[in-house]
């Protein structure tokens, strides 16, 4: 809040998924502002809209659009996105709960995507 001397953000977005970032988000924002939620929440998060309605704000969600997929695959295949930089982690079939243990902790092991295969690559 600082930043924009206790005004709020035009647009916060949630992409973690929990409860505690989803009400920071609401309490960033400006009046009139937008919160786009994309994480993906695995229970509730509790809705003030006797707060929100006096400051206009609107909220957005929904699942990741794929209307862009074939622009991105064009790009990886032409080699402008280094798509190789995202699979961070990779485990065998046999290490899934390590890889599950590793991408629930993705803020401490710094996982993006985590990869599984039959066979170990290294």
């Amino acid at each position: 809040m600082s930043f924009t001397d206790g005004a709020g953000v035009d647009v916060a977005i949630e992409a973690v998924g929990i409860p505690d970032t989803f009400d920071m988000a609401l309490r960033l924002v400006r009046p009139g502002g937008n919160v786009a939620n994309i994480g993906v929440h695995g229970k509730s998060v509790e809705l003030r809209l006797q707060d929100l309605w006096i400051r206009n704000i609107n909220i957005s969600m929904g699942l990741v659009n794929t209307n862009t997929t074939p622009m991105l695959l064009r790009l990886v295949a032409q080699h402008k996105i280094p798509a190789e930089k995202f699979a961070t982690h990779h485990f065998t079939l046999g290490q899934i709960i390590d890889a599950y243990d590793t991408f629930s902790r993705a803020a401490e092991t710094h996982a993006l995507k985590v990869i599984l295969s039959r066979e170990s690559h290294h």
